[in-house]
């Protein structure tokens, strides 16, 4: 039954529910004199008996900390460990001179090899802290890792087929068991990262699968507060704290390989939306050889590269596999002989033999900070994650000039927008050409599953595009296909089975574009009269094959298909440019 408005209720009841209003809202402000009396008169007492004190109330408490104490403890002994730090711990009690706190304490520095610290606090504080242990899934211990074991991977294996049978299978399983089956499922499914947002009525999953967002379950809304509690648990983020971004780090354990998941946290309209990113040990032996560079492109980029000066830039938007790239050249050029220093935002992959940073703006620690450190070391190879200013610019190509080979991405849509890029962040002109060595162009395309491969026809509007782009190839890139061949190339696509979870794709490749340094290119530079259009079709004279050749190349090959060649990258025609 709606209520009624207010302006339409006779005077007298009017003048009743205003009366209730006034009510209402004065007990809610006793209330609160009540309770900032309550925190005072705690904080007099502590100060008159020389305790340091502590108000709890808001206090972003960490999970880790909170459950080095038992549910049961914490209520016999009044008292709660709100702070676990490197080697520091901070308890809250509200008799701090209570003896059995006083073993309970003794015990806990031992067992952790810290200092602690008790604060007095209010019985406010106490029963607040004390809800927050309702929001933590019943845990024996704290341990810094989901573990996943072989067997859990394939009895899910053998259980979920598809992504209907993860749907149904998430019906029936706890909410601790929920996560390791979702974080099981990922895996199988070589998902990058896992969407867990929360929408009104439900809460949604989606895997990002080869570079692509798909739908595939949904759980009950009732239960979001707990899943997202688990989460924030073995992630070590603040689970009373659900108004701010969140970011933390929690590890898998397998057999053989150990799988690192970042955690992202971000409130939303319906409740907090998670992110996991999914960065497996095993994934960081990427090699140069894989990565889908062929033909001139790979020669021209594998000279450069032995250079023991210059830069090495790599571009694209974001996902398109630039920091692959910069490991892959890192791992090709790593050898006792070389001392290889990064600076980067955040560190994705561990490399073994390489000095690794990641930035920290809070101590202001920067691209440019840290790579004016970073030179002092001695190095012969940098690596710096990204050139978003003009100073972190001005470093990378000093260095580049003082001999070190400096590798380092950049937000262009090609190669050829890398000079025009920076000469807008105002670097000089006449350091860019004695600088740069090489600028790539690139972009992930999904490759066909191999198990449904099948032949593709394609209309007769599509074959003419797809024949006027590959008829423009140079002819001394060593994948110029004669005029009278382009007619009868024969290309593929998947049908879509089990293997790929009825996709039709199962993994990525690149496609690639490489630009070198030449005569006409530093003339324009020193012109001052740089476009991408100039850029490329200099590139495009000297033989470069775009992005958008080599992709129909490798749909051509069999490798993908020619739609997902056009969904990834930009139609150029070489006449465009010239």
């Amino acid at each position: 039954m709606e209520k009624q408005p207010f302006n339409t209720l006779p005077d007298s009841q009017r003048i009743k529910v205003a009366s209730e209003d006034v009510a209402d809202q004065f007990s809610d402000k006793m209330k609160s004199i009540s309770l900032k009396e309550v925190e005072r008169e705690a904080q007099a007492e502590a100060q008159a008996m020389g305790e340091q004190y502590i108000d709890l109330k808001g206090f972003p408490i960490s999970p880790e900390a909170l459950i080095l104490l038992s549910e049961e403890q914490a209520s016999a002994l009044k008292a709660v460990v709100f702070f676990r730090g490197a080697n520091d711990l901070r308890i809250g009690a509200i008799d701090p001179h209570n003896p059995e706190l006083q073993a309970a304490v003794k015990k806990l520095k031992k067992e952790h090899n810290a200092t602690a610290t008790i604060y007095a606090m209010s019985q406010t504080s106490f029963d607040f802290a004390l809800r927050l242990y309702r929001m933590i899934p019943k845990v024996r211990k704290f341990v810094s890792g989901v573990e996943i074991t072989e067997e859990d991977i394939k009895r899910y294996e053998s259980e979920i087929q598809t992504f209907n049978d993860l749907s149904r299978k998430l019906e029936e399983v706890s909410v601790t068991d929920m996560l390791t089956l979702i974080l099981a499922a990922a895996i199988k499914a070589r998902s990058s990262d896992i969407h867990i947002e929360a929408e009104e009525k439900s809460i949604k999953i989606r895997f990002r699968i080869d570079g692509i967002l798909h739908d595939v379950a949904a759980i009950d809304i009732k239960i979001w507060s707990q899943v997202v509690s688990r989460l924030k648990l073995v992630s070590k983020l603040k689970i009373n704290v659900e108004d701010k971004p969140q970011d933390g780090l929690f590890t898998i354990f397998l057999a053989n390989d150990k799988i690192d998941v970042r955690v992202s946290v971000l409130p939303t309209a319906y409740g907090e939306s998670v992110v996991l990113r999914i960065l497996m040990a095993s994934s960081s032996n990427f090699a140069f050889e894989d990565l889908g560079l062929r033909g001139k492109a790979f020669e021209t980029l594998r000279l450069e590269i032995q250079k023991p000066n210059g830069m090495i830039v790599t571009t694209g938007p974001t996902g398109s596999g630039k920091t692959t790239t910069l490991y892959a050249v890192l791992n090709k050029l790593n050898t006792p002989g070389n001392k290889i220093v990064t600076i980067e935002d955040p560190i994705e992959y561990k490399l073994a033999g390489v000095n690794q940073s990641q930035i920290d703006a809070a101590r202001d620690y920067t691209f440019a900070t840290g790579l004016r450190s970073i030179l002092r070391q001695d190095p012969d190879i940098v690596m710096v994650g990204e050139i978003r200013d003009l100073e972190t610019a001005e470093i990378a190509i000093n260095g580049a000039l003082t001999g070190h080979l400096v590798v380092t991405t950049l937000h262009t849509n090609d190669a050829a927008g890398t000079i025009p890029r920076l000469l807008s962040m105002q670097v000089k002109p006449f350091l860019l050409a004695p600088a740069i060595n090489a600028m790539i162009g690139q972009r992930l395309i999904r490759k066909i599953c191999e198990h449904c491969k099948q032949k593709a026809e394609l209309d007769n509007q599509m074959m003419s595009r797809v024949i006027t782009i590959l008829s423009e190839i140079a002819q001394d890139s060593g994948f110029r296909i004669p005029d009278d061949q382009l007619k009868r190339l024969t290309f593929y696509r998947g049908g879509g089975c089990e293997e790929c979870q009825g996709l039709g794709y199962k993994g990525r490749v690149g496609i690639f574009e490489v630009m070198t340094m030449n005569k006409e290119v530093e003339n324009l530079i020193l012109n001052g009269h740089v476009s991408e259009y100039d850029m490329r079709s200099i590139a495009i004279k000297h033989g470069m094959i775009t992005m958008i050749q080599d992709g129909l190349l490798k749909a051509a090959d069999g490798i993908t298909t020619v739609t997902e060649v056009f969904r990834v990258a930009k139609d150029i025609s070489a006449s465009d440019a010239l």
